[in-house]
Order: structure tokens, then sequence, then C-alpha cells
């Protein structure tokens, strides 16, 4: 897909109307497709250019060769792929990585691991520490209802809490250790005080021991293959070190869960590591591209396959054309890139509108001009869209619901 002047005469309207027509009187049908588990194929033919925009856009063909590629990548070695899915928070792309080759997924909220289980998903860890009372008990439910699920604790009256409630209910919940390897965010000191919290899981009745988690997010940005290499393996020496000494106390530890997409090709050759928590692989952004790879100056392992399409809406003045795409439509903590039109940057506007600045552009861009533009941070920008549009080619497919956008408890 490159940018070309979109055609007049467009059909915003119409397209969404055309798929709530499609959903009437399919209750089943309906339900399937607001929830996430199930996709909704368009009606009638429909040009990604003919989008109404700010339209959240991913090229199908670019999304599965990433997807084989994880999975080719991982075919005989002993390390599998858990994504993160509060990349994407979508049930049917869960489902997509799953028959990849993905061992089960994560989950960073319990109302992200609620949207998939709900949609049929197991084996689902929560990476995030939960504490209070109302949270413990849905994670509790979701075990419950699904033993697949999974949570990581870091402090002893945490373990505590979960063995009481899971006693209440009446079943097993597994826990996971998550170590602090140097994010300073979560995670317990290692050594001694991480030895005291897996006494404390193998004395609880109502709690099986899942494991370690020592995501290390810290070194998935670095710049530059060889020193993030070398950042990732001092990380995890600390961890394997850690779950050598549980070992020689006499537990098994049966997953050392880490790393993301910076460190996929660095972490899953070092013995010991079981599984991946790699997400943006699926889609990328603008900020992965921009730490390098093992042989090149951009980190260009996987392609791009998310893009934001976007209006030229006011000129109003030379070297300079304004499109309606702000802060609502990208994650603001890097600066989204055009897709194909080199000599062009761009710039925050406000909130519905972005600027983009022309230094040599290679193409014209003129008012009413439509543009692709490569997602900055893919997780928060996908946050703040309803759905995607799946395309191959120029042609629209179907579309996803963000399932899980929102759902930030």
């Amino acid at each position: 897909m490159g940018e070309r002047v979109s055609r007049r005469g467009f059909l915003g309207s119409s397209l969404g109307g055309a798929v709530g027509m499609s959903l009437a009187g399919h209750g089943e049908a309906s339900a399937a497709f607001t929830a996430g588990i199930e996709p909704m194929r368009l009606p009638d033919p429909t040009n990604v250019w003919d989008l109404p925009t700010p339209a959240l856009v991913v090229d199908l063909d670019a999304m599965e060769s990433n997807l084989k590629k994880m999975q080719d990548f991982l075919t005989g070695k002993t390390a599998k792929l858990r994504p993160h899915t509060k990349t994407h928070k979508s049930p049917i792309l869960a489902k997509k990585q799953l028959e990849h080759g993905a061992i089960g997924i994560c989950t960073a909220k319990v109302s992200e691991a609620e949207v998939m289980v709900e949609a049929g998903i197991n084996n689902i860890l929560i990476t995030s520490p939960v504490v209070t009372p109302g949270k413990i008990e849905r994670v509790v439910q979701l075990a419950r209802r699904s033993p697949g699920v999974a949570i990581v604790v870091d402090r002893e009256s945490n373990v505590a809490d979960f063995n009481d409630a899971a006693g209440v209910a009446r079943t097993k919940l597994s826990v996971l250790i998550e170590l602090d390897t140097g994010t300073n965010r979560t995670g317990i000191e290692m050594g001694k005080p991480a030895m005291d919290l897996l006494q404390s899981i193998a004395k609880s009745p109502n709690l099986t021991f899942g494991g370690i988690q020592a995501y290390a997010g810290q070194c998935q940005h670095l710049k530059g293959y060889k020193y993030r290499k070398m950042r990732s393996e001092q990380t995890l020496a600390l961890a394997l070190t850690m779950k050598h000494e549980m070992e020689k106390a006499g537990i098994d530890v049966p997953v050392l869960t880490v790393g993301g997409t910076g460190t996929y090709n660095i972490d899953a050759d070092i013995e010991g590591v079981t599984d991946l928590q790699a997400g943006s692989y699926l889609f990328m952004d603008a900020e992965y591209r921009g730490i390098g790879g093992k042989t090149s100056g951009v980190y260009d392992d996987f392609q791009p396959s998310l893009f934001v399409i976007a209006t030229a809406i006011s000129q109003p003045m030379k070297g300079r054309i304004t499109i309606d795409a702000g802060l609502k439509a990208f994650a603001a903590d890097k600066t989204p890139e055009l897709r194909d039109i080199t000599g062009v940057t761009y710039r925050f506007g406000g909130d519905e509108h972005g600027i983009l600045e022309f230094k040599e552009p290679s193409k014209e861009i003129k008012v009413g001009d439509k543009v692709a533009l490569l997602a900055s941070h893919c997780d928060p920008t996908v946050n703040l869209y309803d759905q995607y549009y799946a395309y191959r080619g120029e042609q629209v497919e179907e579309i996803w619901p963000v399932a899980g956008r929102g759902k930030s408890q």
C-alpha cells in the first residue's frame, strides 16, 4: 500500500451503515463481533483509501509474515512464544498467534484477561501484580473458570491474600514470582527476599508455584544490537542464578518467562528460558524501528503492519500541511513516521491535528490527499481506536474490534 490521492465521493458513513445492516437481525453474530471473538467481513468491496479517517489499519500480508517469521525462528528451540496481548487487545489476533505456535498469552490487566477468557482463550499469564480485594476476587474467579489463568506476585502479603481468596472459591491458583530485574518498577529483590517468597507460596495450600517472571523492560529499546545483547544477558544471568537456587532448595521451576520484541533473538538462546513475552513484533512501530537490528541500523526483523491513515485537511502556509490525526490518533511518547513518502516529518499539532512539514518531499501532498503513518508506539496507539481495518493490497477484508480497549483495571 502506498500513499495516493483519495477518491472523492467518500463512503465513510455508508461503510458504517453497511456493517450495521449486516449485523442487524443476527444477535449471536453481533455479540461475537462486539466481544472480539469473530471478525466482520465487509458486505461490499472497500478500498483502504476510502475509509473515514483517522483509521487504524493492518496490512495482512506484513502481519502474516511477522507471525510466520516468529514461528519459524522458535521452531526447534526450547524457548516458546507467550505473546503479550496488551499490544493488540484482540482475541482475534491472540488466536492467530496461538495458531502460529504460541503456548499461551500474556495480559497486563485483569480486565484484559477477562476479555480473553470470554473469547475461549486459556493459558493466560497476568503480568502485573494485583493487590486490591476486588481484583484478587476477579483473578480467582477467572482461575476457577479457566485453570490456565496465572498471576505474578512480589510480596508475601499478596501471597496470603490470594491463598485466602482461592480457598473461599474452592479453587487452585498458579502464581509466578516476579523478580525485579532492574526496572525498579515491580518485582521482588533477588536473593533471600525471593527465596522467602517462594517458601510462602510452598506453604499455601490453595496456590501452586508456576515459576519465575523476569521481564527486563529496560533492555527492550536499548539502541544497538551488541549493547542490547550484553545488557539482556547480564540481566538474565541474575534471574538464572535465582532459578538455580530455587531448584537447589528442591523446588521445581517450570517456567522462566522473559523478554520482548527487542531481545527475542537474544533471550531465546539462553538455556533455562522457557518462553518469550514478545508482543510488538506483530505490528512494529517507529520506536522499535529506531533501536537497530543485528545487521542493520534499522530494526527490520519484522515488517511494519500497523498504520494510521489520515487526511490532509488544511494548508494555512507553504511548507507544511495539516492532517486530521493528532494526540487522539497516536501515542505521544514517540513521533509517527510517514510510510513511502520521504522528506516529510510529522509533529503533533494538538488533540485533533498533526502537522506535516516539508523538507524535500518525494511526493506532493495536497489538501484532500490521504497518507499512511507508521504508529509511533503500537500498544497505546491501538488503545485509542475501537476497531482495526484489515486489508490486503488495497482491499479491506475484515474489521476486528479492539475488544480490550480501555480495559485498564
